[in-house]
């Protein structure tokens, strides 16, 4: 793919989107980047800009991270001094008829975009590439899970919340390392794969009562369901960690407050930065020659 013609910005990000700068620089196209960890080095053809203003100034697209949005607003960005919020006034410094490529968009957002008459492409939900980086993901949870505990993983009892892509890819790893999973999950077509891979399934009701049986609880789950009533169930300083998007399925700050190791692992797929970024990088440019495609 050719893109001398256009301007890329690559603002907010990890270490995944240093590769996902590279390679969108190997199109040609002019790109500018801001809010993400800046390797000593540099980016051969990228741009380090000053500010996510000047970032996006007049760009054709604008790449926000997969991490997402938090529940303010505000861009995932930890190399940035200043929160990057995209509001309207920020987005005014696209292109007119751009495009915003992330993860997942809130409606602040969507609001702010509309109004500008900018694009957004989502990518969370794309199936292939949630699996491409599933395995990083599964990799620094296993890491973290390792460096909080006092027990092995093998022979341990933990909870698995949601068997989505991620749920289900951690679910089978605990199997293979040796942990009895309980796997919780509303859909019984998912329960019964849980079952064919070895885990015990459980509807997600029952996850109050059997809560006091684990060691370790992940939770893959969006949406709050590992409340205080399930928390208070669990053993003494048991492990729980919170692998979803914002807002989380895990209430972390009652678990701290009831004494638990609590882990909200948000960006795992930095463990593996140029792996994921460039399965990342796969799904962008597919959307981005999508979008050229139907304006040439």
């Amino acid at each position: 793919m050719e893109l001398s013609h256009r301007v890329i910005a690559v603002v907010g990000g990890d270490e995944r989107e240093q590769e996902i700068a590279r390679l969108a620089a190997a199109t040609g196209a002019t790109i500018r980047a801001y809010g993400f960890p800046w390797p000593d080095g540099g980016i051969a053809g990228v741009a380090h800009a000053a500010s996510a203003a000047e970032a996006l100034d007049g760009a054709d697209y604008a790449l926000f991270p997969i991490p997402g949005i938090a529940s303010d607003g505000v861009l995932f960005a930890p190399a940035s001094p200043e929160p990057i919020l995209p509001d309207a006034a920020l987005l005014s410094r696209l292109a007119p008829g751009a495009t915003i490529i992330l993860g997942q968009a809130d409606e602040r957002l969507r609001k702010a975009a509309a109004e500008n008459g900018i694009a957004l492409a989502e990518y969370e939900d794309d199936t292939e590439l949630m699996l491409l980086r599933g395995p990083a993901i599964v990799e620094g949870a296993l890491q973290l899970a390792i460096a909080e505990t006092d027990v092995t993983i093998h022979a341990a009892d933990v909870g698995v919340v949601g068997h989505g892509n991620i749920g289900r890819l951690l679910a089978r790893t605990l199997v293979l390392l040796g942990a009895r999973v309980h796997l919780f999950a509303r859909n019984p077509v998912q329960r019964a794969d849980a079952l064919s891979a070895g885990c015990v399934p459980h509807p997600l009701s029952e996850l109050p009562e059997r809560a006091a049986g684990l060691s370790m609880l992940f939770s893959t789950v969006p949406t709050r369901v590992v409340d205080r009533k399930v928390l208070a169930a669990l053993p003494p300083a048991s492990l729980v960690m919170d692998l979803a998007a914002p807002p989380g399925g895990i209430d972390l700050d009652a678990a701290r407050d009831l004494g638990h190791r609590a882990v909200w692992a948000r960006g795992l797929g930095r463990r593996a930065p140029v792996t994921v970024g460039a399965s990342q990088w796969s799904g962008i440019s597919r959307r981005i020659a999508e979008i050229e495609e139907g304006t040439s």
